[in-house]
């Protein structure tokens, strides 16, 4: 990590207590930044506890609800002193969860919940973290889509906050690339993490046989993707959404 040599890089992860939060966390500290989890569950204490004994590196996990914007207003306030820093340089919007059902049985409860997590929470965050980016004319903005933002069978509320994603993405790449502010989306295919445990054994084997690389993607292949985003190499990288599926599309 090269950019603004000398000051300390914060590099916030929401959803961090998942399995693609916990790999990027693990990349990013290998570069150098100070990294936050952030995530609703309070065993994200626990896991920045023991990504700092596995790393030595500097982490720090908060209990945020990023549907809330008061919430993340708090959590920001709260990572700038912690950090000893004035802004952040790193927002990765992860957060997200399902909640599947056809259209015909999906309830309001579980349209509202998916949107708030996976589209409102990474407006709320990106709110707290422009200003500070902007002042410093840097920044890195990654959000977490999904192959399913094309549209899948049983997650019309999914599909609609990932596509809602790359639509917000694209959208900060044209407001904000003047200020040295990159914003791009990563759109996983079948990442093999907690996320996937509900599918049926047989309908898993059946993805994987329609994937061309043969196999689940695994989180640290995806953390790659992002530590490459954030270095200064990615710097010309704006406004992109980037598939990891193995080649595997709906």
């Amino acid at each position: 990590m090269t950019y603004m040599s000398g000051n300390k890089q914060v590099a916030v992860i929401t959803g961090g207590n998942g399995g693609i939060g916990k790999s990027i966390a693990r990349s990013l500290l290998r570069d150098g930044f100070f990294v936050v989890l952030a995530d609703l569950k309070d065993e994200v204490a626990d896991t920045a506890r023991d990504l700092k004994n596995e790393t030595n590196g500097n982490i720090l996990g908060m209990m945020a609800d990023v549907t809330d914007f008061t919430s993340t207003v708090e959590l920001f306030n709260n990572i700038m002193r912690e950090t000893a820093t004035e802004s952040v340089s790193v927002l990765i919007n992860n957060a997200g969860i399902t909640r599947d059902a056809t259209i015909r049985k999906m309830t309001y409860e579980q349209w509202d919940q998916v949107m708030r997590v996976n589209l409102y929470g990474a407006f709320n965050c990106t709110k707290q973290v422009v200003e500070g980016m902007i002042g410093n004319h840097f920044g890195r903005i990654i959000n977490i889509s999904s192959i399913s933002r094309y549209g899948n069978r049983g997650q019309a509320n999914y599909a609609a906050s990932k596509a809602g994603l790359v639509g917000l993405t694209l959208t900060l790449a044209r407001e904000l690339g003047k200020y040295g502010i990159t914003s791009n989306a990563i759109s996983p295919g079948i990442i093999n993490t907690e996320m996937i445990s509900t599918i049926p054994a047989e309908i898993l084997k059946d993805y994987e046989n329609k994937i061309p690389s043969g196999r689940l993607g695994k989180p640290e292949e995806v953390a790659e993707l992002i530590s490459f985003l954030c270095s200064e190499k990615a710097s010309y990288i704006n406004g992109e959404v980037i598939n990891i599926n193995g080649g595997f599309f709906f």
